[in-house]
C-alpha cells in the first residue's frame, strides 16, 4: 500500500499551487529590502574608526548632525496633518459628484509631475520675481516682493502640493467604502450631519485615517530634493536626508551615511508605531460598516 504523493504531503504542509504564487513576491522582497537593510544595518556598525557604536555617537554628538530630525519633523508632521485635513472633507465631497472620475484625476495630476518640476515650477511663480509676488506688487497688496522660496515655506509648499495627491486617493477609497445604509439609518435616528461625521464616519475611517497619516508622513519625512531646490540645505531646511547624503558622497564616509539612514527609519517608525497604537483610543472593533 503506498503512501499519500509528494503533492498530498506538501499541500498539507500548506505548500500547495496557490502558496507557491507568493514565492516570486517574496524573493523579490528579500532582494531589495531585506537585503539592503540588513547591509546596511551592520554598515553602520563598521566604522571607519572607533568602537561598533562610533558612527552614531559621532552623529548624537554634534548639534549640526541630530538637529535635523527635528528640522525634518518640523516639515514633515505639519504638512501630513494639513494634507489629512484637507483630503478628508474634499474626499467626503467628491464622492458625491456625477463627475467623480474627472475630478479626481484633476486632484491627483500633480502626483504626475515629480518632485523636481513642481520645484521648478514654484521657483518660478513663488520666486522674488514670479507670478505670486509680481501681481501683489500690482494690486498694491505688498510694496517689496516676499521671500517664499529658498527657505522653509518653499519646500512646505512643495510637499504640501506632491502629497496631498497620495492622502487624498488613500482618504477616498475609505471614504467611498462605508455604506451609504449606516449614513442613512444615521439620518432616520434624528442624527444631524455634524453627529453623523463625528458619531458614524469619523470613527470607521480612524483606521484607514491612520494608515493614510503613516504612509504619507513616511513619504515626507524622506523629502530631499524639494529641500535642496527650494530650501536652505545648510540652514532651516537641512533635513536628515541631506545629512545622510552628504555624510556618504560629500564627505566619503559610507558607513556613517548608512548610520543616518537607521536613525531615519527608527525615527520614522516611533512616529508611525505612536499612531497605529493611538488609533485604538478612538476606535476599537472591526470596520464591519464598509461595503467591501
Amino acid at each position: 500500500m503506498t503512501g499519500p504523493s509528494l503533492r498530498t504531503r506538501l499541500a498539507a504542509r500548506g505548500l500547495d499551487g496557490t502558496t507557491m504564487l507568493v514565492l516570486p513576491g517574496l524573493v523579490f522582497m528579500l532582494a531589495l529590502f531585506v537585503y539592503p537593510f540588513l547591509y546596511g544595518v551592520v554598515d553602520s556598525l563598521v566604522p571607519k574608526e572607533g568602537e561598533w557604536y562610533s558612527n552614531y555617537a559621532k552623529f548624537f554628538s554634534d548639534p549640526f548632525q541630530y538637529n535635523t530630525i527635528a528640522a525634518t519633523l518640523w516639515l514633515a508632521l505639519p504638512v501630513t496633518i494639513i494634507n489629512l485635513a484637507l483630503a478628508v472633507p474634499i474626499a467626503f465631497r467628491v464622492r458625491l459628484m456625477r463627475r467623480q472620475r474627472l475630478l479626481t484625476t484633476i486632484l491627483v495630476l500633480p502626483i504626475t509631475l515629480g518632485t523636481v518640476f513642481v520645484a521648478d515650477g514654484l521657483l518660478t511663480f513663488l520666486g522674488p520675481r514670479g507670478w505670486f509676488n509680481h501681481t501683489l506688487l500690482l494690486l498694491g497688496i505688498l510694496e517689496s516682493p516676499v521671500k517664499l522660496t529658498n527657505n522653509y515655506w518653499g519646500v512646505f509648499a512643495s510637499l504640501l502640493i506632491t502629497g496631498f495627491p497620495f492622502a487624498f486617493l488613500l482618504t477616498l477609497s475609505y471614504v467611498t467604502g462605508i455604506d451609504p445604509a449606516i449614513e442613512q439609518a444615521a439620518a432616520t435616528l434624528g442624527a444631524g450631519p455634524r453627529q453623523r461625521f463625528f458619531r458614524v464616519f469619523l470613527p470607521l475611517l480612524v483606521p484607514g485615517l491612520a494608515v493614510t497619516f503613516c504612509l504619507a508622513f513616511v513619504q515626507a519625512f524622506a523629502v530631499f530634493p524639494s529641500a535642496v531646490l527650494l530650501g536652505a540645505p545648510a540652514g532651516a531646511t537641512r533635513v536628515i536626508s541631506i545629512a545622510a547624503y552628504q555624510a556618504a558622497f560629500e564627505q566619503y564616509d559610507h558607513s556613517l551615511g548608512s548610520a543616518i539612514a537607521i536613525v531615519m527609519g527608527l525615527v520614522e517608525l516611533v512616529v508611525v508605531l505612536a499612531v497605529l497604537g493611538a488609533r485604538s483610543f478612538f476606535y476599537r472593533g472591526p470596520a464591519g460598516g464598509t461595503k467591501g
